[in-house]
């Protein structure tokens, strides 16, 4: 069974902590975490106060609730993109292609782009050790793995596997900055960039054959 995950701004018949969750990460993507009391987030999502407290313990247990969600949102879309694709190259091409329809607000479920939730949310809690930065290194930990499929795909030896792997996450990480800083194409830049990379290693590794 697929799991399916609504639209942000389409929370209608949803259970009212889902209405929370989905209220309270708009206000936090656009505004920034610390940027938002709970008054705000109560008015956003038409809940009382006293559903939210019976939900939540306090407005530390709905942010992280809001990671969490925002990480379920963002894997199952890329995830499903990738797999569509034959494994391999064309699934790290699709990687690409598709964070370039996000630069470009094509994913209405992901909202307007404004950079990395997590990459954000991690410049506001930037203690290693809180909740909230544990459940960011995961989700960029659960992207790695993503790739790591399609590399394993390739029939490259382990090393040469993992370090392109690394490097290829790194170039998804580059093109989400570049994209909030100043380029919307950083997505298609860093897609023929990978594309190079990815047959580089290949014909060293028959090369070595």
């Amino acid at each position: 069974m697929s799991l399916t995950v609504a639209g942000i701004g389409q929370e209608q018949g949803q259970d009212k902590r889902q209405q929370l969750i989905a209220a309270a990460f708009r206000l936090f993507y656009v505004h920034s975490i610390h940027g938002i009391g709970i008054n705000q987030i109560l008015q956003e999502s038409g809940v009382a106060k006293k559903t939210l407290y019976h939900h939540f313990s306090g407005k530390d247990e709905l942010i992280e609730a809001v990671v969490s969600y925002r990480h379920q949102v963002f894997y199952l879309w890329l995830s499903e993109r990738m797999q569509a694709a034959t494994a391999g190259l064309a699934a790290i091409e699709a990687m690409f292609t598709a964070l370039d329809d996000w630069f470009n607000d094509r994913v209405p479920c992901l909202h307007d782009f404004r950079g990395c939730f997590f990459i954000n949310s991690c410049a506001e809690f930037t203690d290693a050790g809180h909740p909230v930065h544990k459940l960011c290194v995961a989700h960029k930990d659960s992207i790695i793995g993503l790739i790591g499929e399609q590399v394993a795909s390739l029939g490259l030896a382990r090393e040469a596997g993992l370090e392109l792997t690394e490097a290829l996450g790194l170039l998804k990480e580059g093109a989400i900055v570049s994209a909030q800083l100043r380029d919307n194409t950083a997505a298609l830049r860093a897609r023929s960039l990978a594309q190079a990379l990815v047959q580089g290693y290949l014909v060293r590794q028959a090369g070595g054959a």
